[in-house]
């Protein structure tokens, strides 16, 4: 069965997702934990193993990967923060070259969210990640088992709650559903 491969890449954490190429449905999803990992060329060996792992599992047949930023905007990353990310962004896509022989296909946030029918509201309570997540979970996600965490201290000790690297996951969805949709 041929698959696309899509990333949402952070330099904490690889949001990837397998979608069938013919129709768009969900195979698999997950993610590259690099939150605890310093050194910008270890969370490249280590997002270089696990994408071997994931190619060695599917017939690849394209890998889409959510464009870097190109614009700084006041009140949110620094300018530090998008050259870091873009960097990182580059090694993976590299990365994913190098493991799947395919170049990969980067595609706008923005224009993925128009073509899967994402539309966020600004004036919502819900962040634009908690929407995406929402979106995902109701448009092809939902039996998914999305990652949880134990909350360890505070006044919600104890409770479940999703853990934030389902905010990634859901994004290489959406990318990944894109690519799909601009190919048929």
């Amino acid at each position: 069965m041929n698959v696309i491969l899509g990333l949402d890449v952070s330099t904490s954490c690889v949001g990837w997702c397998v979608l069938r190429a013919s129709d768009g449905s969900l195979v698999d999803a997950g993610h590259i934990a690099l939150k605890d990992i310093r050194c910008m060329f270890s969370k490249a060996q280590k997002t270089r193993e696990d994408l071997a792992t994931l190619v060695s599992h599917y017939d690849v047949e394209a890998v889409a990967v959510e464009e870097n930023l190109q614009a700084f905007r006041p009140g949110f990353s620094s300018a530090k923060t998008l050259i870091t990310l873009a960097r990182f962004n580059g090694i993976v896509s590299w990365l994913s070259y190098e493991c799947a022989n395919l170049q990969p296909d980067f595609i706008n946030v923005n224009h993925a969210r128009k073509s899967v029918g994402l539309k966020i509201n600004r004036k919502s309570s819900l962040s634009t990640k908690e929407q995406v997540f929402e979106w995902s979970k109701e448009n092809g996600m939902g039996d998914f088992p999305w990652p949880t965490k134990t909350l360890k201290s505070g006044p919600r000790k104890g409770h479940v709650i999703f853990d934030d690297c389902c905010y990634d996951i859901s994004d290489a969805f959406v990318i990944a559903r894109a690519y799909v949709n601009d190919e048929r």
